[in-house]
């Protein structure tokens, strides 16, 4: 891992968090935060962010542990300074995620939408994105004077259902839960 230059980023994006060390040779657990694990090789190169600041490194090699991942990273080769790297964020520039075809986005672009129903009730905005297991959820922040009294919501990302149109370039999401619930 270099650790000489400072380094910035303009846009981060976090794709996943280090764990624990794993064994005594400087092999760490590796949480990605992708939707298919393994593709968090896919984004390169990744930067370290630990207590403020972001270190570049590179990954020598990597591998399955049962359900988990474990990652060795160059120059880590002990236990004790893998421990040093417990619970950092792994971090890409958002200029290295691969493009997408038309009609796809990232779970990203989907932050600081505006939330409305078919009707035209205004839900808020959403402010994060859980995964459940059985499919995403928006968590969508309800405005100041909702009618129902809310303060947030929980939508089911569920296409067609009950997501019936994504608009990124607008910021718009139009979908189909009842503003009371």
């Amino acid at each position: 891992m270099q650790s000489k230059a400072k380094h910035t980023l303009n846009r981060p994006i976090v794709v996943g968090k280090i764990g624990a060390p794993y064994g005594v040779k400087g092999w760490l657990k590796l949480f990605p935060s992708t939707e298919d694990k393994e593709a968090i090789f896919d984004y390169m190169p990744w930067y370290l962010r630990s207590k403020g600041q972001l270190k570049l490194a590179e990954v020598d090699e990597w591998k399955w542990h049962g359900q988990d991942l474990i990652v060795k990273l160059k120059s880590i080769d002990d236990r004790d300074i893998a421990h040093l790297l417990t619970n950092a964020e792994v971090v890409i520039e958002e200029t290295d995620l691969p493009l997408l075809d038309d009609g796809e986005y990232y779970w990203k672009d989907l932050i600081n939408c505006r939330v409305s129903t078919e009707a035209g009730y205004d839900m808020g905005v959403v402010t994060e994105l859980m995964e459940t297991g059985s499919n995403d959820v928006l968590v969508v922040r309800a405005n100041l004077n909702d009618a129902f009294g809310a303060k947030e919501r929980l939508i089911p990302y569920l296409d067609e259902t009950v997501i019936k149109s994504v608009d990124i370039v607008a910021k718009n999401i139009i979908v189909d839960w009842d503003p009371s619930f």
